[in-house]
């Protein structure tokens, strides 16, 4: 499956107006954002789980890094409710699961090879980030491996400007924006290739984005082979 593969090209999705789509596992559905691959995949998607579903233990050879939009994930290390930003390296694994359901932000298979610094940011946790104009509150999630990951919120009417030289991922958390004439509300998925500027103009709510400033897949990315992968989330 090819879903939003050409990095070339400036994407958008809004998630919130897809139809859920069942993983193999019950209880586990999920809407797709980037997709090359399978049921073993690279990918980026948004998934859900329903209350009392759960994953058997399985590894993670090409990384995993994830977002809680909505509710608690768990797995054998803790809880991590809404807000919670965790990047599992190559070489990890855990057996996830959520009692009481949850929503997250999941991509797989993305990381540098070598990059083998495992991140738990908890809601409220990481360095505080320059309040540009328009910006109200700026959390930096995560430095390090070519990668600039934020958590920020934005000005109601504000208009905001990300310099984008590598390549941009951005996802609306809660509220609005808009940007190059597409309004991107709450789960609006957008990519935009190196060099393509991102300039929006914040709804009338404010918004909270999640957005990461990198190339949209490493030269030194981990190899894909979908003989070593596991299924997808």
């Amino acid at each position: 499956m090819l879903l939003n593969d050409d990095l070339l090209r400036r994407a958008i999705v809004h998630a919130a107006r897809l139809e859920w789509l069942p993983s193999p596992v019950a209880g586990v559905d999920r809407r797709m954002l980037f997709r090359i691959g399978g049921e073993k995949a690279r990918a980026t998607s948004i998934v859900r789980y329903a209350a009392g579903s759960r994953f058997s233990h399985h590894e993670h050879p090409g990384g995993e890094e994830f977002l809680v939009l909505d509710g608690v994930f768990q797995d054998e290390s803790g809880d991590f409710p809404a807000g919670t930003y965790v990047r599992n390296p190559p070489g990890t694994g855990h057996a996830p699961q959520s009692e009481e359901g949850c929503v997250i932000l999941v991509k797989l298979w993305q990381f540098k090879q070598d990059d083998r610094e495992r991140i738990v940011r908890l809601p409220g946790e990481g360095e505080a980030g320059e309040l540009r104009d328009g910006v109200m509150s700026s959390k930096i999630l995560f430095e390090g491996a070519g990668e600039h990951v934020m958590l920020e919120d934005w000005q109601a009417n504000a208009d905001v400007e990300l310099t984008n030289p590598q390549g941009l991922e951005l996802l609306v958390i809660d509220g609005s924006l808009t940007e190059a004439g597409d309004e991107l509300a709450r789960w609006s998925w957008l990519r935009l290739p190196p060099g393509q500027p991102f300039r929006a103009r914040v709804g009338q709510d404010g918004v909270r984005v999640w957005y990461k400033l990198a190339p949209l897949l490493h030269d030194d990315v981990c190899v894909f082979d979908g003989s070593e992968a596991h299924k997808d989330k």
